[in-house]
């Protein structure tokens, strides 16, 4: 979670600037040449200024963690979609859940906020969530896919967008159960961006 307060620190022999939070392990030493550092700006945040997260109300969305194989991933998913207002998250496969130090780690205590659920099989999964009817949307690179940009228009109370294996992709009988599949458009020569970062984007283009 954010610091509540820290110190911007100046290295007196290299010259850097770094910020340091109580009980971190730099201490007052530089964390570069182990110089000594003065303080040059002390730092308060308000608890007006940490709660300024907002949900729509009347819409609801979760995301779907498909067989995401790195921990660090998913952290960095569950940290964005709370910031994105998504409410929760469904790990699916060998995706790893908040029980491990490394989800945590890079998660900053949005885990807190973003409530999980483990689930063994993805699809019988999507198959209950269609019952409950949720629109289900899908990211990933396929001949059926709209552009992530339109995702907007899609008209829907409640969603679940699925991102999938980075490196096999969304399964396809997840695709085939989607109401929508998205893809991001590419304008280098690589085919995909990091999964953390694409769900990033889909969650950014969606809106409120």
């Amino acid at each position: 979670m954010p610091a509540s307060s820290f110190d911007i620190r100046v290295c007196l022999s290299c010259n850097l600037r770094y910020p340091l939070t109580e009980g971190h392990s730099f201490g007052v030493r530089c964390p570069h040449c182990l110089g000594e550092t003065r303080v040059v700006l002390k730092k308060v945040i308000s608890e007006q200024g940490q709660a300024r997260r907002k949900r729509k109300k009347g819409k609801l969305r979760v995301v779907l963690l498909d067989n995401i194989r790195s921990a660090w991933n998913v952290g960095s998913i569950l940290r964005s979609a709370d910031g994105f207002g998504f409410s929760h998250a469904h790990l699916c496969g060998i995706t790893p859940t908040p029980d491990l130090d490394a989800v945590r780690k890079t998660a900053l205590g949005a885990e807190e906020f973003v409530t999980w659920s483990y689930h063994h099989d993805s699809v019988n999964l999507v198959l209950e969530l269609k019952k409950e009817g949720w629109t289900i949307l899908a990211l990933e690179d396929d001949q059926r896919a709209i552009a992530v940009s339109k995702g907007r228009r899609i008209k829907a109370e409640k969603t679940a967008l699925i991102v999938g294996s980075e490196i096999t992709g969304v399964d396809p009988e997840l695709l085939d159960l989607a109401d929508h599949i998205l893809y991001i458009p590419m304008r280098g020569q690589k085919r995909s961006f990091n999964v953390a970062n694409a769900f990033s984007i889909a969650a950014y283009a969606l809106g409120g």
